[in-house]
C-alpha cells in the first residue's frame, strides 16, 4: 500500500468539481461540490446519532437503501436542518443533478453543511448545477474539497493505492470538519471513492467497523453535529474479483480504508476551530479495548487538558483526572504518562505519581504543533488512539458570532 495523488479522483472513473453558486456571501468561496462516477457504484454510509438531523441525511438514507449511488452533491454555508421544506429542497437537488448527468435521482447522495435553522433557497443550487456538472474533471478533487469547507482553514484529502485480487485498486477521500465535532457512528462530512469491486454489504460492514476506531475517536469540542455523514462509493472499475465476503482481499480493503480515515481524522483534528496543535492520545496496557478507547477519548475531550496543551503546560494531573472519570476500568496506581513531540519525550507520571522532570524540556516538547499524549495503564494488552486539538481563545471568537 502507498499514498498517491488525486484524492477522490485517484480511483478510476471518478470526476469532481466545486463552484461558488451564491449560498455563501463571499464570492471567493466555493459552496457547491459534485462527485460523479462513470458507472453506478455500490454504496454505504453512516450518519449522526443526533436526534436532530439535517434533511439531506433523511433523503440520502432513502436513496441508497438499495446500496447503489452514482453521484454526491454537497453545499456549504447552510445545513438545511430544521428548515420548513428541507427534504423537498434536498430531493429537488437530487433531481436537478440527475437530470443534468442523465442518471437516476435515487442514485444521488445529497449533503449540506453550515448554519442550522436558516432558510435555504433552491435557486442558487439550481442555477449552479449546469456549470458544476459541465466542469467535472479527473483533476477536480481540490475544487470539491474546497466547496464543502465551512470554518475549515485547509483542504482535507488523501488517496492510497492497494492490491486486491491481483489488481491495483485506488481509494481516495475528502473531508470537512473544524468545529461541532464529537461524532457517534459518523463524523462531519466525509466522502470516499474507490475503484475496488466490493459488494454493498461488505462495504457497509467495512465502514461501520472502521469508524469505531477512527472517526468515533475524534473530538474537537464535544458537540455532535446534526449533519454528520461518511459515505463511500465503489464502482469496481479496477477489475478485481468482487469482494463479497471475508478474506485476504477484504483485509487489504480494510487496511486501505483505515489508512484513509486515520489520515482524515488527523487533518480534521489539526484544523479544529482556532486550534494551534494536533493532539493524539495513545493508550496501551488496557484490560479491554473498550477501556483503552474510553481512556483515550476522555483525555482528548478534556477542556482543561486541551487548554493546558495550548499553554504548553505539562499539567499531567489533568490527564489522570480525565482517565478517572472516563468510566474505564483502570488502576490509578499503575498509570504512566509521557508527552512526546518532534522536540523529544518527557515522562511526567509513573505509577500514578508525579516524577521529577525538566520543565524546560516539557515546554519545548509541548510547543510543537503535534503532541502525543502517551498513557500506559500497565494492566493489560489492549491499545487505542484518539485525536483532538488544543482549546484556544480563537475557538470562542469563531463561535461567538458564527451565525451572524
Amino acid at each position: 500500500m502507498k499514498i498517491t495523488d488525486g484524492g477522490i479522483c485517484a480511483a478510476k472513473g471518478f470526476k469532481a468539481n466545486g463552484i461558488h453558486c451564491g449560498i455563501r456571501k463571499s464570492r471567493t468561496k466555493r459552496d457547491l461540490a459534485l462527485i460523479y462516477s462513470e458507472k453506478v457504484c455500490n454504496a454505504a454510509a453512516v450518519y449522526t446519532n443526533n436526534l436532530v438531523k439535517g434533511a439531506p441525511l433523511t433523503v440520502t438514507k432513502a436513496n441508497i437503501s438499495d446500496g447503489k449511488a452514482q453521484a454526491v452533491i454537497c453545499n456549504s454555508g447552510n445545513a438545511n436542518t430544521c428548515n420548513a421544506g428541507g427534504e423537498l429542497i434536498a430531493e429537488k437537488t437530487c433531481r436537478l443533478v440527475a437530470e443534468k448527468l442523465g442518471i437516476s435521482d435515487k442514485d444521488v447522495i445529497v449533503a449540506s453543511t453550515g448554519v442550522i435553522g436558516q432558510p435555504l433557497s433552491i435557486d442558487p443550487i439550481a442555477a449552479g448545477i449546469p456549470a458544476l456538472a459541465d466542469g467535472l474533471s479527473y483533476d477536480g478533487c481540490c475544487y470539491a474539497a474546497e466547496a464543502i469547507m465551512t470554518t475549515d482553514t485547509s483542504v482535507k484529502q488523501i488517496a492510497v493505492e492497494f492490491t486486491a485480487g491481483g489488481k491495483v485498486c485506488r481509494m481516495g477521500g475528502i473531508a470537512k470538519g473544524s468545529g461541532m465535532i464529537h461524532p457517534d457512528l459518523a463524523t462531519m462530512l466525509v466522502f470516499i471513492t474507490t475503484d475496488c469491486a466490493i459488494s454493498s454489504a461488505m462495504l457497509q460492514k467495512a465502514l461501520k467497523s472502521d469508524v469505531k476506531e477512527t472517526f468515533n475517536m475524534l473530538s474537537i469540542d464535544g458537540d455532535t453535529s446534526t449533519n454528520d455523514m461518511v459515505a463511500v462509493m465503489a464502482n469496481g472499475m479496477a477489475g478485481n474479483t468482487i469482494i463479497d465476503g471475508d478474506g485476504d482481499d477484504f483485509n487489504e480493503f480494510m487496511k486501505a480504508l483505515n489508512t484513509v480515515n486515520v489520515a482524515l481524522c488527523r487533518m480534521i483534528a489539526g484544523d479544529g476551530e482556532g486550534a494551534t496543535k494536533l493532539l493524539e492520545c495513545k493508550v496501551c496496557g488496557a484490560k479491554t479495548l473498550t477501556d483503552a478507547k474510553k481512556t483515550a477519548k476522555s483525555v482528548v475531550c478534556s477542556s482543561l487538558l486541551k487548554a493546558a496543551m495550548f499553554g504548553a503546560d505539562a499539567n499531567w494531573g489533568r490527564v489522570l483526572c480525565a482517565i478517572g472519570y472516563s468510566g474505564a476500568d483502570a488502576d490509578v496506581e499503575k498509570i504512566d504518562v509521557a508527552f512526546i513531540s518532534k522536540a523529544g519525550k518527557v515522562e511526567v507520571c509513573k505509577n500514578g505519581r508525579g516524577i521529577d522532570f525538566s520543565e524546560e524540556l516539557a515546554k519545548r516538547v509541548l510547543t510543537e504543533d503535534e503532541i502525543e499524549i502517551a498513557v500506559n495503564l500497565n494492566d493489560g494488552e489492549f491499545c487505542a488512539s484518539a485525536w483532538g486539538c488544543d482549546l484556544t481563545y480563537d475557538y470562542v471568537k469563531i463561535n461567538g458570532d458564527y451565525r451572524t
